[in-house]
């Protein structure tokens, strides 16, 4: 009894098959509806693929400005304790050398900021534009990365 329910989807399933095989080689009365068919998903199979793009673009700036930011702070937190107003300068420089080598058509008019919240803490902040392939799309990304000043501190034994 289940086998006979099998052969009633396999049948129809075959069926299909033909049909629509029959429509793409122009068997049928309904040749053009494949080309119809066709003439309406094209547009919106390149929105996809401009789609995966735009959110490649995106992630991948997002990663260059965290990395950037990160090796900024870290040159902050290394040189604030030694030299108080040079690492602004040192942390300028590790940031524009990370964009500069990871990213620099792809992270588009950077604007870092250091940060000195507090008199222990130093980081370093970066917002910029990315390109889109959508026209009149504005996106930016942001990045932020803070951390305590490193002392050294002599060993009292």
């Amino acid at each position: 009894m289940s086998s006979g329910g099998v052969g009633v989807v396999g049948s129809g399933l075959r069926g299909w098959v033909r049909r629509r095989v029959a429509a793409a080689r122009g068997d049928s009365g309904d040749s053009g509806m494949t080309a119809i068919e066709f003439v309406f998903l094209t547009p919106v199979l390149f929105f996809m693929i401009f789609a995966t793009v735009q959110f490649a673009l995106y992630f991948f700036a997002d990663h260059v400005a965290q990395a950037a930011a990160q090796a900024g702070a870290r040159k902050a937190r290394a040189t604030a304790d030694a030299e108080p107003g040079a690492w602004r300068g040192e942390a300028q420089d590790v940031v524009d050398s990370y964009i500069s080598q990871l990213g620099p058509q792809l992270v588009l008019a950077p604007d870092v900021k250091m940060l000195q919240p507090e008199q222990n803490t130093v980081g370093v902040e970066i917002s910029a534009r990315i390109p889109t392939v959508f026209p009149g799309l504005d996106l930016t990304v942001h990045a932020q990365s803070s951390g305590p000043v490193e002392r050294f501190v002599e060993d009292t034994n």
